[in-house]
């Protein structure tokens, strides 16, 4: 089917008064396409939850989502239920009903916030700032990811696969800049499949994307073959490397990535994963571009990996 066009607005509802355009929304995507069970997609925390809808210009719902409240064992607040029909998706209207949803907990004083990804659902959620918690689960039959997210402090990163999602999470974020100051272009992260496919799709996405890439080391990821280089072989015009010359520079402990609409991952050692990632943090953001930019303009470009033959 085509994908929907023409506005649409996201309201905040109670379920008691949009009861049957929630589960109207939800028994076609859950019950209908996904073959959930209704006597699971239906449970007793509705009433209790803040709910958002979207409606298309007629006013018909095209979409849902639910915000469960924080339990008293210190439980984190849920988002749940999210859903958009088929015709709608890549609209915009999932993005707009979790912004709602984020909206509305951090008016509440709900600074944790936790949710189940369906697997392919794990990239948009890294995009918002969520990241992986534990092993994946089946849930409903269907294969699900934990993820987690602090909307009042950055979200500590603890380990690689956590790395890898806030680090494909930026790059997916990022309107058409992103910076990135590495030691030796990060094996195990800046290598992950996921990372290099968000990387693939920033730089082809035709609105002129640039990367810069700012390395202590250039003969380690040459000497590795790092993949990330060969796709800078395939897209010269959108990725750039540079290799810090100052001994000021060389000697910068840190690593991190930003982007251009107030995302980032910092390490302050530059050779682990663990960190700190957060997706609204404009101020932050622009420091660490701040940073990059003076020590990029007095860095010498990698002029040797255009010859690699990759």
């Amino acid at each position: 089917m085509a994908q929907a066009r023409g506005p649409f607005r996201i309201e905040a509802v109670t379920f008691a008064e949009a009861a049957d355009a929630l589960l109207a929304v939800r028994e076609a995507v859950f019950v209908r396409e996904q073959h959930v069970p209704v006597e699971e997609e239906r449970d007793a925390l509705d009433p209790q939850c803040r709910h958002v809808i979207a409606r298309d210009r007629g006013g018909a719902p095209i979409g849902t989502g639910r915000l469960v409240p924080p339990r008293a064992d210190d439980a984190p607040a849920r988002i749940g239920r999210m859903a958009v029909l088929r015709e709608w998706r890549g609209a915009g209207v999932g993005d707009a009903m979790l912004h709602a949803l984020l909206r509305q907990a951090r008016e509440l004083g709900w600074h944790d916030i936790a949710l189940n990804a369906q697997l392919p659902a794990q990239t948009f959620y890294a995009r918002h700032g969520f990241v992986p918690v534990g092993e994946r689960f089946i849930e409903a039959g269907i294969e699900h990811q934990a993820m987690r997210r602090r909307i009042d402090r950055p979200h500590a990163i603890e380990e690689r696969e956590a790395a890898v999602a806030a680090t494909s999470g930026l790059i997916r974020q990022a309107r058409r800049g992103l910076y990135i100051y590495s030691r030796e272009l990060d094996p195990g992260l800046l290598d992950a499949p996921r990372v290099l496919e968000a990387m693939r799709d920033l730089c082809t996405r035709g609105d002129g994307a640039q990367v810069q890439v700012l390395l202590q080391d250039a003969a380690a990821p040459q000497r590795a073959l790092a993949p990330l280089l060969a796709l800078a072989q395939r897209l010269p015009s959108a990725i750039a490397f540079r290799e810090v010359a100052d001994p000021v520079d060389r000697g910068y402990p840190s690593a991190y990535v930003a982007n251009d609409d107030g995302g980032y991952y910092f390490r302050a050692l530059g050779h682990r994963f663990d960190g700190e990632a957060e997706t609204g943090a404009g101020g932050r953001a622009r420091q660490l571009v701040e940073h990059f930019r003076p020590v990029w303009e007095r860095s010498r470009p990698c002029s040797e990996y255009r010859a690699l033959g990759l």
